[in-house]
């Protein structure tokens, strides 16, 4: 009878503890943060052209979001030739319904073929109203334009990106290539591939560091919609 009476309170003891357990490992769960979905809508900048799928820039810049403790999926929507038209033309079809917020990064493209500003500006523009639509927040991500076409084209094309994210109150990162562009000269080709347009796997990783506090705030803001 004493040896039952112990059995017994001994199977009582392992019950309360397996509860207590359950209840510990259930509320470690719950707060853990959700994983948070971000399209990233770009051309070969984003798309990762000339580059192992590892060493491109939406890898890279998952990996390393992950590395710091936020829970990110990052969908590639990088297209190689993708100008401003062409990501407004695609955008309903890439904005799935698991998608969280949006990283705008177009207009390079646009830029290299001669657009006028005018014409990128009213897609982005276009692009921005259609995801607000969906009540999704924006990081628009501006591209510096090149002189050869005059330096009234360089001043309309670089400030229409400044324009938007203030017409629309968006997070905004001034240009994409800046950690590149900013260096020597003498540097460029240690982060540039042979075209001297797309940077290497180093390039990206420069450009990786210095936009993931702009990533990091959308993804905040993200979690602020839930």
């Amino acid at each position: 009878m004493i040896y039952d009476g112990i059995i017994l309170r001994c199977n009582k003891l392992i019950v309360f503890f397996l509860l207590i357990f359950c209840l510990i490992t259930e509320v470690s769960f719950s707060e853990q943060p959700k994983s948070v979905t971000v399209l990233i809508l770009g051309d070969s900048l984003v798309q990762g052209y000339g580059l192992p799928e590892m060493d491109g820039f939406v890898p890279q810049l998952e990996k390393h979001l992950i590395d710091k403790g936020s829970g990110v999926k990052l969908i590639n929507g990088g297209v190689s030739g993708d100008t401003t038209a062409g990501g407004l033309a695609r955008l309903d079809w890439s904005l799935t319904d698991d998608i969280e917020g949006v990283v705008l990064s177009l207009g390079a493209n646009d830029m290299l073929r001669g657009i006028p500003p005018e014409y990128s500006k009213e897609n982005l523009n276009n692009i921005i109203q259609k995801i607000q639509g969906r009540e999704l927040p924006v990081l628009l991500v501006g591209i510096r334009s090149i002189e050869n076409y005059g330096k009234d084209y360089k001043y309309s094309f670089d400030n229409m990106f400044i324009e938007l994210a203030k017409d629309f109150d968006i997070i905004y990162y001034p240009d994409l290539l800046s950690p590149i562009l900013n260096l020597q000269r003498s540097q460029f080709r240690e982060y540039f591939q042979a075209d001297n347009i797309h940077p290497n796997a180093k390039g990206v990783s420069l450009i990786v560091e210095d936009i993931s506090p702009f990533i990091l705030k959308l993804v905040k803001l993200i979690e602020s919609y839930r």
